[in-house]
């Protein structure tokens, strides 16, 4: 057996092909965010990763929509989407296959 803090992982993500990780393996991502209300992140997109975002408590804005507690958002590649926190939000990030270096900035 082991055993890993959450607070040890870089921004929350616990599985994939970086260190540190509880699990090392390339097939997928796995995150637990937290964002304080009024945290962004700008537009982009992925190439090779599906994206689902699992929001656990809060509210968050993504592709001009918002979604709250319990709402899954399944982004397949080539999807834009940008994000804000609304309120202080938890939520559970899958990337899948994992895909190191697969994030792209849309310029505006």
């Amino acid at each position: 057996m082991q055993a890993f803090k959450l607070d040890d992982m870089v921004k929350g993500w616990f599985v994939g092909g970086f260190q540190p990780t509880a699990l090392a393996t390339e097939a997928c991502e796995v995150a637990v965010k937290k964002y304080a209300a009024g945290t962004r992140e700008e537009a982009h997109f992925h190439k090779i990763a599906t994206e689902i975002t699992v929001i656990i408590s809060g509210r968050v804005r993504m592709m001009g929509k918002e979604w709250g507690e319990g709402d899954i958002v399944v982004l397949a590649p080539g999807d834009v989407t940008d994000f804000e926190a609304l309120t202080d939000t938890v939520n559970v990030v899958v990337k899948a296959p994992g895909a190191l270096n697969d994030k792209y900035l849309v310029d505006n």
